[in-house]
């Protein structure tokens, strides 16, 4: 059977485009051999995010963005459409987070998985939304501008009062300069007026300091007269404190003494054995008497209701 060209290019042309279509599909993600599992999340903004941006859990790539619809409603929100292999179970609960892919300011949506039961092929995700590095750069930039140009204004003020101050400055520097010059020259001859009367001032404060060395040089004697005096009665004070000190501790030694050999009352109870025993024999009587007025108390106490006496037991 014989093919004609023209049948040839269009088989040709035929497979051409399917190979076409094929391969841009899967250079967007998309899988041939796989089944896979749809599921929905809305965002009221997407930042950018498009078809094929990867889905990713716990930085692995789980799926793809299969399509990004803008709905018609009054908050214009967007439904992205995922597509995640078949084989990972979602949970209910599971969240999809809008986050940066990286520092070029790419987008791709990551898993937080939740606790609930499976949810099913075509069920809603919970969408948010994640701030990047881009984002915390912008929020920190602008008010870090809007303060330096402020701060340019500011300085661009205080410039212009300087330029007012330095000519003040310049005008009080000459006064001062004048004023430097006529107080020398006042000086100068204040100084030549009085110099016979400083002559004399100076003259006065050297006899003075003349007749103070020879005062020191008299007040040195009596001053160590006064620190042997004041060493003699200190001598004095600490040898009577002694010698008390001693006669007190050699009465004492007397006192303990006669403790020792038995005098004195104190000596005579430490020494004597008559005092504990006469106690010791005293104390059993009390516990025999206590014992009998227990066992037999009308023997010491009698009382009579109608006032006859009744006499009491005979002591064994």
């Amino acid at each position: 059977m014989n093919i004609s060209k023209e049948a040839k290019v269009g088989i040709l042309a035929i497979i051409s485009f399917t190979a076409l279509y094929l391969g841009f599909n899967f250079l967007k993600g998309s899988s041939f051999f796989s089944s896979e599992k749809t599921y929905f999340v809305t965002f009221n903004d997407v930042q950018g995010l498009v078809p094929s941006s990867q889905v990713a859990l716990s930085g692995l790539k789980v799926g793809i963005v299969k399509d990004v619809v803008l709905q018609n409603n009054a908050q214009h929100s967007i439904q992205v459409m995922l597509s995640i292999r078949k084989d990972l179970v979602i949970p209910k609960g599971t969240k999809a987070v809008l986050a940066s892919d990286g520092l070029l300011g790419g987008k791709l949506i990551r898993l937080e998985m939740g606790n609930g039961a499976a949810l099913a092929d075509g069920d809603k995700l919970i969408g948010t939304l994640e701030t990047g590095l881009t984002d915390v750069l912008k929020e920190k930039a602008l008010p870090a501008l809007n303060h330096v140009d402020s701060l340019l204004i500011t300085l661009k003020t205080v410039v212009e009062g300087f330029k007012s101050t330095s000519t003040a400055l310049n005008i009080l520097l000459k006064n001062s300069n004048s004023t430097i010059t006529t107080l020398g020259t006042s000086m100068n001859s204040t100084i030549a007026e009085n110099r016979s009367n400083l002559n004399g001032i100076t003259g006065n404060l050297k006899t003075l300091s003349g007749n103070l060395v020879e005062t020191e040089k008299q007040f040195k004697p009596l001053l160590g007269k006064f620190n042997k005096m004041a060493d003699s009665l200190n001598a004095l004070k600490i040898n009577q404190a002694l010698a008390s000190t001693q006669k007190s501790l050699d009465e004492l030694q007397k006192v303990m003494a006669g403790i020792q050999a038995g005098q004195g009352s104190l000596g005579k109870i430490l020494k004597d054995d008559s005092l504990y025993t006469n106690l010791n024999k005293t104390m059993v009587d009390l516990d025999k008497l206590l014992i009998d007025f227990r066992l037999a108390p009308k023997r010491y106490v009698n009382i009579s209701v109608f006032g006859k006496k009744t006499p009491p037991p005979t002591v064994k």
